[in-house]
């Protein structure tokens, strides 16, 4: 390990050490150290390198984990006598987050170590700064914007690509609570998407100066807030519901069903 490798790893030490229930400050900050350090991560078949190599296993309130120490130092307190391979966590990261998989650091260490869960390996792998930092606090929006999701709905209605919108307010760990628009696209092909740029960039403009509004893509399976709007969030424009006939025998909207 090189003199900038060692101080990455004295850096992610430092953090760690920091990270305490609730403060969520700190963890962050041991996020940011780990997206530019390395892990010392645990094989528990074959050896670096490898095509058998395979990480160790752990299971944490139903979330699986990769165990891993930060540092050689780490290594040599944890006991492990079977093969590891130091990696960069970036790179870590894009291999296990797919899978749900996080990683554990220090599982040895006093206290049973920290979990870094999929999700913020995701956040890592895909930049920290393009994703709002968890836990986040999802519900419906309580604001009241008649206006914009009207033109919304109208920019969206003369917008092949889109399918439908969903709504929710965003409140992160860190940072401002925020507007969360999912856009269900039929097509994502790059002129496609530039259509829907388009459309938020019409739109946002009926937003009060000082409403944060971001957008989320629902095909997203990884998404927390995607995953939330599919699971809880009914659309408020749904192109195929505003084509679709009405039913013989059902009310039409806003009318007593006749008789």
């Amino acid at each position: 390990m090189s003199a900038s490798g060692t101080e990455a790893a004295g850096k992610v030490e430092h953090m760690l050490r920091q990270v305490t229930p609730g403060r969520y400050d700190a963890y962050e900050a041991l996020l940011h150290a780990l997206a530019e350090g390395h892990v010392w991560m645990l094989l528990w078949h074959g050896q670096a390198g490898s095509p058998d190599a395979q990480y160790g296993n752990m299971e944490i309130e139903g979330l699986g984990y990769a165990p891993c120490v930060t540092s050689a130092q780490e290594l040599a307190a944890s006991g492990w006598t079977r093969a590891h391979e130091v990696v960069a966590v970036r790179d870590v990261a894009r291999a296990l987050y797919p899978d749900r998989w996080g990683v554990w650091l220090n599982p040895h260490a006093p206290g049973g170590g920290v979990g870094i869960p999929w999700a913020d390996l995701r956040r890592i792998a895909t930049g920290l700064d393009r994703m709002p930092a968890g836990p986040l606090r999802l519900s419906e929006p309580a604001i009241e914007l008649p206006q914009f999701y009207a033109l919304l709905t109208q920019n969206a209605h003369r917008t092949p690509a889109v399918r439908s919108l969903r709504r929710a307010w965003v409140q992160p760990a860190l940072g401002t609570p925020y507007l969360a628009i999912g856009l269900d696209l039929y097509d994502t092909g790059p002129a496609a998407v530039e259509t829907v740029r388009a459309m938020m960039r019409q739109s946002v403009a009926a937003v009060p100066d000082g409403l944060p509004v971001s957008t989320v893509a629902m095909s997203d399976g990884y998404d927390p807030v995607a995953l939330w709007l599919r699971a809880n969030a009914r659309p408020f424009y749904d192109r195929e519901a505003h084509l679709a006939p009405p039913q013989r025998g059902t009310a039409a909207y806003g009318y007593p069903q006749q008789r």
